[in-house]
């Protein structure tokens, strides 16, 4: 027989307040668990183990409404612990009825099972979707006040609280969106595991996307950053020699920048994958691109530009603190330029695709959704594509330079 009871920490001397804490009794033995929840005593009815509302002042009153609530909640939780092992027909002490409720064991909680989602994504190499799995987590443990929920009560009522939350805080409809998405599909694998049956809670909330503000910049303006006159080996030379580089090679994303092997370049043509589609695309070497090169390749490193320079160690983690030191320094320059939106590396794929519609330079070859729109058509538009209509454009686009 496993029981929980709610009980009353007294304050110590010198103290005004005492702490809420949880009593577990299973098999005759016994486990306490405390929380950071904390009340006067005359706030606490020891006969009923119930918390009073006897303060007049509104702020007090709605603090401690609230611990009604949490304590409400934990008790519930705590109870669809005890059923769990239950079910499970075996013995089991506090301390596995702990661990089951802290989401150690079992997958009773959606954030706990999201973290397992993550790690699982880690372990399978994937870090830019665990990375962004992992920034949903943590968008929604902020909403939650870092308390989980039960998998089952995972509703529309909630996904809706949430959608308020983030719109409250100014987020952009595609971040919800994004955020929404990864959410719906780490709920849906949990419904294919048959942790619980499906409620639909997504179906009310915004899942599709925007069209945002074109982030591109013009030619002028690309010809004005690319004549600046800076000191050769500054941090402001070498973040603009990056967006260079990008835009030169047909937007390059940052990531494929910094993971580009000198093995990459082959009789004026460098061939790579794309981090994030896998992709391969071939783009024709020009003289602007071996500038640049020349400037920051390392001789004993394998890599083609010197974005990671300690090769073999955490190199993902050196990447994305040169792209945050290149985004700054870049949104410095398009300050220093007159520009009412940020400069940054993401800016140059947009320009370029921007730039090759201007010069009616065919859709089919620019494809407009790279990056603009849908990831996934670009990916169609790409897979077919003539490497010689793309280089030709590209020329042309250099030569307005």
């Amino acid at each position: 027989m496993t029981s929980i009871k709610v009980k009353f920490k007294f304050p110590v001397q010198g103290a005004e307040k005492g702490l809420i804490y949880y009593k577990l009794v299973c098999n005759r033995r016994v486990k306490r668990v405390p929380t950071s929840y904390e009340l006067f005593p005359e706030e606490w009815n020891p006969a009923c183990a119930q918390v009073l509302l006897v303060s007049t002042d509104e702020g007090r009153r709605a603090q401690v409404t609230l611990i009604q609530e949490w304590i409400a909640e934990d008790v519930r939780k705590w109870k669809r612990c005890i059923a769990f092992l239950d079910e499970q027909q075996k013995e089991y002490t506090p301390n596995d009825l702990f661990e089951v409720y802290t989401g150690r064991q079992g997958n009773l909680f959606f954030c706990a099972w999201m973290r397992r989602v993550v790690a699982e994504l880690v372990q399978l190499d994937k870090p830019r979707t665990s990375e962004a799995y992992a920034s949903a987590l943590n968008s929604f443990s902020a909403f939650r006040s870092y308390r989980d929920v039960l998998l089952d009560e995972v509703d529309a009522h909630l996904m809706l609280a949430y959608e308020a939350w983030l719109q409250k805080r100014g987020v952009s409809f595609n971040t919800i969106s994004f955020y929404m998405r990864i959410l719906r599909a780490v709920y849906n694998r949990a419904v294919e595991k048959e942790l619980m049956a499906s409620r639909s809670p997504f179906k009310q909330v915004y899942t599709g996307n925007e069209k945002t503000l074109k982030r591109a910049v013009s030619l002028p303006v690309v010809r004005r950053l690319r004549d600046l006159e800076l000191l050769p080996g500054s941090a402001s030379c070498y973040a603009r020699d990056m967006f260079l580089f990008s835009f030169y090679t047909r937007g390059m994303s940052f990531v494929d920048m910094a993971f580009l092997k000198k093995s990459d370049l082959r009789n004026g043509c460098l061939a790579y994958r794309r981090k994030k589609t896998g992709q391969q695309l071939f783009i024709h070497w020009e003289p602007c691109m071996q500038e640049i090169v020349d400037r920051y390749s390392q001789a004993d490193s394998p890599y083609l530009l010197s974005i990671i320079r300690n090769w073999g160690e955490k190199e993902r983690r050196q990447y994305l603190t040169e792209a945050h030191r290149i985004n700054r320094h870049l949104k410095a320059l398009g300050k220093g330029l007159g520009l009412l939106k940020p400069l940054t590396m993401y800016v140059a794929r947009h320009a370029w695709a921007s730039i090759a519609r201007s010069k009616h330079v065919p859709l089919s070859v620019i494809s407009e959704c790279m990056g603009h729109d849908s990831e996934t058509t670009t990916q169609i538009y790409l897979a077919s594509l003539d490497n010689a209509s793309v280089d030709k454009a590209n020329k042309m686009i250099l030569k307005s330079l």
